[in-house]
């Protein structure tokens, strides 16, 4: 089969197209005939080696396909379903093996795209805004890069569950996609001191939680403003890994919560996948849940593809048609 290979850690240009022995399912697992692998940061860092990985490797955590076989174990699926998955390694391929634990069936009006835009992304908003920091009715809070393909769903699930929410993003272009998302507020984060204005808008008592994907360069500013017993949800790192900090900190901002959650512990059992998986597909499929899908490359591509995130210039999900 075709795959897109690491062998060496680095840039984009280690991702190389090669020809690589299909795989064979083990008992638990099916074999996954791929017909699209979603591209997010966390294939980044793998890339990268800020998460680690034995080499060579196949990046890639998150697609949707046709199951084409099973192991002797696996009675959720069959060959024939269409499904799609998050959380196994290997998606930037033709064909995977995956464990069968981690399959979920497409209902019917959902596409190959809306599932391999929505699994990992779509999961991550659900258990962030319904379980890490459960919104409330009337509560505020802050979403960084509010136009990319999990923050735009984060926005949506927070406006569903009744919050006023604030959006940052960084060009015109994408405050209007997270506008149309649902922000109350956005902020270009170039332009403009996202401190200052949150704290003008909310005239000085803060959010009440704020949502950061992007790490580094947003971290220690958004503690100033989260109002007393208000939580830091970090779930990324696009600018980079924030430096290490004395919890201390936390009691003179307002006794904050911090957390840095990861979409494997609020799935960790069976009937917590599917429910997750479930909501989200589900209100896809019902048109309460709008995708934006930037870009769709070709699988040979995914060095471009990529670049391109790391760019910052994309505004929603990047895919590759397998």
């Amino acid at each position: 089969m075709k795959a897109i290979q690491v062998n060496e850690l680095g840039g984009p240009e280690q991702m190389q197209l090669q020809d690589v022995p299909d795989p064979t399912p083990a008992a638990n697992e099916a074999l996954i005939e791929i017909k699209v692998s979603g591209v997010n940061f966390i294939d980044v860092y793998f890339r990268k080696g800020l998460y680690k990985a034995p080499l060579p490797m196949i990046p890639g955590s998150e697609a949707s396909g046709i199951v084409r076989a099973v192991g002797g174990e696996v009675n959720n699926v069959k060959p024939g379903d269409r499904v799609a998955y998050a959380m196994a390694r290997g998606s930037y391929a033709e064909l995977q093996a995956v464990p069968a634990n981690l399959l979920v069936k497409l209902p019917d009006h959902v596409t190959f795209e809306q599932a391999a835009a929505a699994m990992l992304q779509g999961m991550t908003a659900h258990y962030l805004t319904h379980a890490t920091f459960p919104v409330q009715a009337g509560q505020t809070v802050l979403v960084h890069a509010a136009a990319g393909g999990a923050g735009a769903l984060i926005v949506q699930m927070a406006k569903m569950l009744g919050a006023r929410v604030f959006g940052t993003a960084g060009s015109p272009e994408k405050l209007d996609i997270a506008r149309a998302a649902g922000c109350d507020e956005v902020i270009n984060y170039r332009t403009q001191d996202f401190e200052a204005e949150v704290k003008r808008l909310t005239d000085g008592t803060g959010v009440h939680a704020i949502y950061d994907s992007v790490g580094e360069s947003t971290f220690l500013k958004g503690l100033n403003v989260i109002r007393p017993r208000g939580m830091m949800v970090l779930f990324g790192q696009s600018s980079g890994p924030v430096a290490p900090i004395d919890p201390n900190i936390l009691n003179p901002k307002g006794s904050l919560f911090l957390t840095r959650p990861s979409l494997g512990h609020y799935t960790a059992t069976t009937e917590e996948l599917d429910r997750l998986a479930g909501d989200v597909l589900n209100w896809i499929a019902a048109g309460k849940l709008h995708l934006r899908i930037d870009h769709t490359y070709p699988l040979a591509d995914a060095a471009q593809a990529h670049r391109d995130l790391e760019s910052r210039k994309t505004a929603g999900k990047l895919l590759l048609a397998v």
